[in-house]
């Protein structure tokens, strides 16, 4: 009797070969996973529904750096401080002008890309070390002028109260109601990195990012390329930073640090640059291990109450640094690179090549 297996799939026509769900099976999985996702506020606590949000504005945030890093090229160290300029364009324009949050969050979006190609004009002169120097300037500015300068108007180096998203009259205040604001945009971000990278820009980025000095006398304008590669990172930090501040309900430039961008950059690594399924394994382990080590660090310091402090805010930047580091040492293709694997083998099953 025959037995399916997955090698006995094949592509008729062009569009089953570039399609991302390829069989009944895989839509099946795909229209259950969504399912599951979507009705997570009925079934799971207020504790789970903070991780997914989170994991949410993390995805986001990682997948517009994924454009850029993974497939650009081009080192970004300041992607925190893009995620400010959205979360404080979107809060002031809600409080202060009172702009309906259907307009403050694109308004974030087209915010966060001009100052993106302002700190990515640099990239026409110089790249790697010296290029993420010039991200990194951007990472120490931003919080600081809005910080100093703009005191009277973002309250400095205090906390500025947001106010939480109405939309149709409904008022998304609690952390189930911003899940429904937050997964969808994250579903959205992802699903736009995915069938970029499948486009003509998205091959041009990964040509530019291989070898731009080639890519250029393939006649690819790489300075075209590098400035709307930080267009489209800018852009989805200032989603993230705006969705960030009205689930948080209070900002402060101290939210957006270096170490913050750095984490980020984290998340890529150990997830696999250059793949969109990497950036969500990256946010998944980072994220679901931070809260794990933050259950632990209690029972830690529970046992040995001297070092109470020390288990409280060390152990999960110790756990963060050792993860990253190993990664980089043993498996620099990251999380993605083992999937793939995973994925040739059941496809080519029960063959083993």
């Amino acid at each position: 009797m025959a037995i399916h297996r997955p090698s006995g799939t094949f592509d008729r026509n062009y569009g089953e070969d570039m399609a991302i769900v390829r069989t009944p099976f895989q839509w099946f999985l795909l229209m259950g996973f969504l399912t599951l996702l979507l009705t997570m506020p009925l079934w799971t606590s207020s504790s789970i529904l903070y991780l997914a949000n989170l994991i949410g504005i993390s995805l986001i945030a990682v997948q517009g750096l994924n454009i850029l890093t993974g497939y650009c090229g081009q080192l970004n160290l300041g992607q925190a401080a893009f995620m400010c300029i959205g979360a404080y364009t979107s809060a002031l324009l809600t409080a202060e002008l009172g702009v309906p949050f259907l307009i403050a969050l694109p308004c974030a979006v087209i915010a966060s890309g001009i100052i993106g190609i302002i700190f990515g004009l640099p990239s026409l002169r110089i790249k790697g070390f010296y290029l993420a120097m010039a991200t990194l300037a951007a990472q120490f500015i931003i919080p600081t002028v809005i910080a100093n300068v703009g005191e009277d108007i973002t309250g400095g180096t205090q906390s500025y109260i947001v106010l939480p998203p109405t939309i149709g009259g409904l008022l998304f205040n609690t952390q189930a109601s911003m899940f429904y604001i937050i997964i969808p945009v994250a579903i959205l971000a992802t699903f736009i990195t995915k069938n970029l990278a499948r486009t003509g820009t998205g091959r041009a980025f990964i040509a530019v990012r291989d070898n731009d000095l080639a890519a250029e006398v393939m006649g690819i304008n790489v300075f075209r390329y590098k400035i709307l590669g930080f267009l489209i990172c800018a852009m989805f930090a200032g989603a993230a930073g705006s969705l960030q501040a009205h689930w948080v309900r209070a900002i402060n430039p101290d939210h957006f640090t270096l170490i913050t961008s750095i984490w980020y950059l984290g998340m890529l690594i150990v997830g696999g640059m250059g793949s969109t399924v990497g950036a969500i394994f990256g946010v998944l382990f980072l994220r679901v291990l931070e809260h794990l080590i933050q259950g632990w660090s209690f029972g830690l310091a529970e046992l040995f109450p001297a070092y109470m402090a020390f288990f409280q805010s060390s152990l999960s930047p110790i756990a963060y640094g050792l993860i990253i580091t190993l990664f980089v040492v043993f498996e620099p293709r990251g999380l993605a690179h083992r999937w793939q694997i995973l994925k040739a083998s059941y496809r080519l099953h029960p063959f083993t090549y």
